[in-house]
């Protein structure tokens, strides 16, 4: 299975203050944290939602292709639509799923996306496949396979997946993992994940390995 990524970054950070994506967390921006678990993760294309403003300006984004949402204020479902198109532009080369990574949660696993995908390759017919974390009710990151995609048409506001997945149950399949994924929505979150440091991350047979 041929899986690539969306990653959505381009919310205006308005809880944060702004600049939410570009600030420093470990000595990388917290948007690079995510791109670097997607390429670890073996996705291929990545594609960054990115806004009309210069907030990414200057920062490495490779190999993140941005692709820009001219109309951020609309709402996350935009960016969503925007980000499954640009993967669909090339016929020939476009994915059999995509997994579609808020920009803002930078302790996002490559184990766990690697997880989803294995589950999506197991199943007859995927649709959704989403993490059930120990410590978090958070869905994401969220497998969108390919037939599914349409549903994104669905969407309103500042909305992912979230309402299609309570509506479709029968397209849902849901990988049980350890840990949480949490968002940087303030500044306060922030600070908290500096504090914790790297989050654990647990091998396939459970052994810690932080």
């Amino acid at each position: 299975m041929k899986v690539g990524a969306v990653i959505l970054a381009a919310g205006s950070a308005s809880r944060f203050g702004g600049g939410k994506l570009r600030a420093d967390l470990d000595g990388r921006p917290v948007v690079r944290h995510v791109i670097d678990a997607a390429v670890e993760a073996g996705l291929d294309p990545i594609v960054l939602v990115v806004p009309p403003s210069d907030a990414l300006d200057g920062l490495d984004l490779a190999p993140a292709r941005p692709v820009l949402n001219p109309t951020p204020e609309a709402g996350l479902s935009g960016s969503v639509r925007i980000g499954l198109r640009a993967l669909e532009a090339d016929a020939e080369a476009t994915p059999d799923a995509a997994v579609i990574l808020p920009g803002d949660q930078p302790r996002v696993r490559p184990d766990v996306i690697r997880a989803l995908i294995a589950d999506a390759e197991s199943a007859a017919e995927p649709g959704f496949v989403i993490p059930r974390y120990a410590d978090d009710r958070a869905p994401n990151p969220v497998l969108a396979c390919r037939r599914v995609w349409r549903l994104a048409d669905e969407l309103a506001g500042d909305h992912g997946f979230g309402p299609v997945l309570s509506a479709h149950p029968e397209l849902v399949r849901r990988v049980p993992l350890p840990g949480a994924n949490p968002d940087v929505d303030t500044r306060e979150d922030l600070e908290r994940l500096r504090s914790k440091g790297r989050a654990s991350t647990t091998t396939e047979d459970g052994a810690d390995v932080s």
